[in-house]
């Protein structure tokens, strides 16, 4: 469970405990801030799932139930839905800029990374999450080759040319001049389609410079890079967002 000792943690995290998934670029947030959590559902006993948090949930009145996972818990709210809970982090874990333009670069940018992992899930389930991926092998195979050649590059091309204009000296960020959650989530996403598409990431790396450098930063930090090689960073795996199958790679 990811939950540290030395302060009482404030924040409690739902989300599936098997894999990264939406959760990680939450769960990112809280490692480089050093802000202590729980991710509860990856704890033991009583009311440590999803589904125990949902069963409270339906029976309050007058409290926002959430669609789905992941939920953050604090101080009396309930929040849901990645781009809204970083949304609400951000200045908390002084992971973006105070003024109001920058938080809504920040949120915005969150969003546009929620379509890309959309459709890099896609890619191995385009018919429905309810069938397996060898229920729709022929899609897959169509989906993989549009978003290898297509939207991909479109996605990535648009960050970079994001961290192209917002250059200080040789370092890049997505917003501001320090990290940002978005930054961290950029990482992520970087990360999760070099494991799903390592050969297409090598043939696009040429095209997306600042991206890498601002990957291997990401890495680099001192919080992150411990995170990284603990074992709180669940492994990326064939049950999550990101899935490499060599067929879909091309």
């Amino acid at each position: 469970m990811a939950k540290r000792t030395a302060k009482r943690a404030e924040y409690e995290l739902y989300y599936w405990p098997s894999i990264q998934g939406r959760g990680e670029f939450i769960r990112l947030a809280f490692e480089a801030a050093e802000v202590p959590f729980v991710d509860v559902a990856r704890g033991s006993g009583r009311g440590a799932g999803i589904q125990a948090l949902f069963a409270v949930l339906e029976g309050k009145r007058g409290e926002l139930l959430p669609f789905a996972p992941p939920v953050l818990r604090h101080r009396g709210l309930t929040i849901a839905q990645t781009a809204n809970i970083l949304a609400y982090l951000g200045p908390r874990l002084g992971l973006v800029p105070r003024d109001e333009a920058s938080r809504l670069a920040a949120h915005q940018h969150q969003l546009t990374i929620a379509d890309l992992v959309v459709e890099a899930h896609d890619v191995h389930h385009p018919i429905g999450v309810d069938l397996y991926y060898e229920d729709q092998l022929p899609e897959s195979g169509r989906r993989s080759e549009q978003f290898i050649r297509s939207r991909m590059p479109k996605y990535l091309g648009y960050f970079e040319r994001i961290l192209d204009g917002n250059r200080h000296g040789a370092i890049a960020y997505a917003v501001g001049d320090a990290l940002s959650y978005a930054d961290l989530s950029l990482f992520q996403v970087m990360a999760g389609l070099t494991y799903a598409f390592p050969n297409a990431m090598a043939r696009l790396a040429p095209q997306i410079p600042l991206l890498h450098a601002l990957s291997m930063r990401v890495a680099s930090h001192d919080r992150i890079a411990a995170y990284l090689q603990s074992p709180r960073r669940i492994p990326f795996n064939e049950k999550g967002i990101f899935r490499h199958y060599p067929e879909l790679d091309r």
